[in-house]
């Protein structure tokens, strides 16, 4: 779209007589309206930010990240790793930052979903933070799945889950025994339980043989 053409005041001769005063007046208020309308166009037209990750029936990216869990934090020759747990349904969600309320409803819902699948059902949370900072956040709310710390987003960006701000978005898939996603919630709202009812419903259906 073209910029809005802005009118230009032009003064080609000063008419005989004219006082020096009026016509300086003259070109300030010109010079001030022109102001004014460049400052008047409105804001910035906002961009787009283009989401990426696994679509559904896509495989799922592979990765390896360490761990902490309510009770302590993970060794670290043993990191989760998602090709381990190939044959089980696993919930890979992405969450802003540890001990802020929306990052609490998120995992509190996560919890309902883990604690009303069986044992064939892996739930995992990840989020830029310390694996220290993990363990604490996972101990204050109970959690019964492990939190894992990808500082640097490297996950993230494959999931699409990774925030300008260096926060990772609300963000859940489920990723079928075989490797491939079956559900993905780009946009997860943590503070409505619809969501994670939802979440349940996907969790049993790829869950089923």
């Amino acid at each position: 779209m073209r910029s809005p053409v802005l009118r230009e005041s032009r003064f080609r001769q000063a008419r005989p007589g004219l006082p020096a005063a009026l016509l300086l007046a003259a070109l300030t208020m010109g010079g001030a309206t022109g102001s004014w309308a460049q400052a008047n166009q409105g804001p910035p037209t906002p961009t787009a930010r283009i989401v990426k990750g696994p679509e559904t029936g896509q495989r799922a990216p592979d990765f390896t990240l360490p761990w902490a869990n309510k009770d302590a934090v993970g060794p670290e020759e043993q990191p989760f790793r998602l090709t381990d747990n190939l044959g089980k349904v696993v919930v890979l969600a992405f969450f802003s930052r540890d001990f802020t309320p929306g990052s609490t409803a998120e995992l509190q819902g996560l919890a309902t979903v883990a604690e009303s699948s069986g044992p064939e059902v892996v739930v995992v949370a990840v989020s830029t933070d310390s694996l220290d900072t993990h363990r604490r956040f996972a101990s204050s709310l109970g959690l019964p799945f492990l939190l894992l710390s990808d500082p640097d987003q490297r996950v993230a960006r494959r999931y699409g889950s990774d925030g300008a701000d260096g926060a990772d978005r609300p963000v859940v898939y489920v990723i079928r025994p075989d490797g491939k996603v079956s559900y993905r919630d780009l946009g997860l709202e943590p503070q409505d339980k619809k969501e994670f009812e939802s979440l349940k419903r996907a969790v049993a259906k790829a869950a089923q043989p």
